[in-house]
């Protein structure tokens, strides 16, 4: 990957219009199926075929790896389980620091520190950060998650 330079011809910069999905790696995906599942409820866009499916099939959804895709109004979250057994996610490493998620209001932070305390996840509590309310958790891989609701 060269660096980009101004010694460039000038260009028009690529018109992107929102995210169409992101995708995290995960080491056990039952076990990241439950926390998504019980933690946000999602609907399923994709996922993995049974084992018993034609191959056609899993050929098909071959690029899946195993996982799900989810959908909801931001857009698709995928999960694809191919990171080794006991790995952990970094923040501090080159790549992805957190997924943030809106929600509508406050009170919505407030139901969800409730939520996650009745499932047993640790969070940091809601947080005013000026420009809005966060409420950060991590899920079973260690990906900093958080819930962002804007100033009222």
């Amino acid at each position: 990957m060269s660096e980009v330079t101004a010694h460039h011809e000038p260009h028009m910069p690529i018109a992107v219009t929102d995210f169409a999905h992101v995708r995290l790696t995960v080491t056990d995906i039952r076990r990241s199926r439950a926390f998504y599942d019980a933690v946000f409820g999602f609907d399923i866009a994709f996922e993995a075929p049974p084992e018993d499916a034609d191959q056609e099939t899993k050929d098909q959804l071959g690029f899946l790896f195993g996982g799900v895709i989810y959908s909801f109004g931001g857009g698709l979250l995928g999960l694809r389980p191919v990171a080794p057994s006991g790995d952990r996610f970094d923040e501090d490493r080159v790549g992805l620091d957190h997924v943030s998620f809106a929600v509508a209001a406050r009170s919505d932070l407030d139901a969800s520190a409730t939520l996650l305390d009745g499932l047993g996840i640790e969070h940091g509590g809601v947080k005013d950060i000026g420009a809005g309310y966060i409420l950060e958790f991590r899920d079973p891989d260690g990906v900093a998650l958080e819930l962002f609701a804007p100033a009222e």
